[in-house]
């Protein structure tokens, strides 16, 4: 099996010292293992990518030392594909259309009667306020869509393809998993839930067009960091249900500020053009993020 990796940044503001690290560590597992590392652009959400965000991400990488096959996929070109997995998921009963605003979870989710709300990958795991009692019916809709996750695992096991749901870890997720991680498919139902795979004028979800474009690219490695380890099982249950590979993932330790936050775009100030600027090396980038 042949080492292919990704990385794949979205366009929606400057890369910091958390994608520095993110972006070289998978380039250097790549080049010791004598595989291929990818760049992808996810600009899936076309509200809040901007071209010349992404033109940065081409010149900071180029600059830190990294090299990809060109040409790069970008998400927004490969919408199609993402409809036909909605389509795929829709016809097998398993996706239903939710009307309900983040206010209005927020609320169910807060009832009087109810325990403190949990909280999965996506924020608040989905209550099923507008979850059927039976599988829609009709053509896709163009609408938000999600995924009736007690319903699909359903189906999984009625199928009895591999039974035991998991993926192999060779990193470690935030309470130091690694190895062979299993699954409990009650568990996700509960602190999971019924997740979106479509949003009003997008082609899909991050968690769709990842595990899309991931088969699509034949990754054979998933490098990110260890605040997607929770989405991962959502990841595993879509290449299950659209019959695609699992990955190994390996999900790698954060880069945080002074006071133990992790880096987020808004974070100008650790920019990687800012260091650029004041005349920091890529080598001194590199020991900056610890590699």
């Amino acid at each position: 099996m042949t080492f292919r990796t990704r990385f794949a940044p979205s366009p929606t503001g400057p890369l910091h010292l958390g994608h520095a690290y993110s972006g070289l560590f998978a380039f250097d597992l790549a080049q010791r293992a004598g595989g291929a590392f990818l760049l992808r652009i996810d600009d899936i959400d076309a509200s809040r990518s901007r071209p010349e965000w992404e033109a940065q991400i081409y010149d900071d990488l180029t600059w830190l030392g990294l090299t990809w096959p060109k040409p790069v996929r970008r998400q927004s070109e490969h919408l199609p594909a993402y409809r036909a997995a909605l389509s795929y998921l829709w016809a097998r009963g398993l996706l239903y259309p939710c009307s309900c605003s983040r206010r209005d979870i927020a609320a169910a989710a807060s009832a009087p009667q109810e325990d403190s709300p949990p909280i999965g990958p996506d924020g608040i795991v989905y209550p099923g306020t507008c979850r059927p009692s039976h599988p829609p019916e009709g053509t896709l809709p163009e609408t938000v869509l999600r995924l009736d996750m007690r319903r699909a695992l359903g189906t999984l096991q009625a199928q009895a393809l591999r039974p035991l749901l998991g993926f192999k870890e060779d990193g470690a997720g935030p309470e130091g998993q690694t190895g062979q991680i299993r699954l409990d498919p009650e568990a996700l139902v509960e602190t999971i839930g019924d997740v979106v795979l479509a949003r009003g004028g997008m082609g899909g979800s991050y968690h769709l067009s990842v595990v899309v474009d991931d088969a699509v690219q034949r990754i054979t490695h998933v490098i990110r960091g260890r605040d997607l380890f929770g989405a991962t099982a959502i990841h595993v249950v879509l290449q299950r249900l659209l019959e695609l590979p699992t990955p190994i993932y390996h999900h790698h330790r954060l880069i945080r500020d002074e006071t133990g936050k992790r880096l987020a775009k808004r974070d100008d100030a650790r920019a990687i053009a800012k260091y650029r600027a004041d005349g920091l090396t890529p080598r001194q980038i590199r020991e900056m993020v610890g590699l």
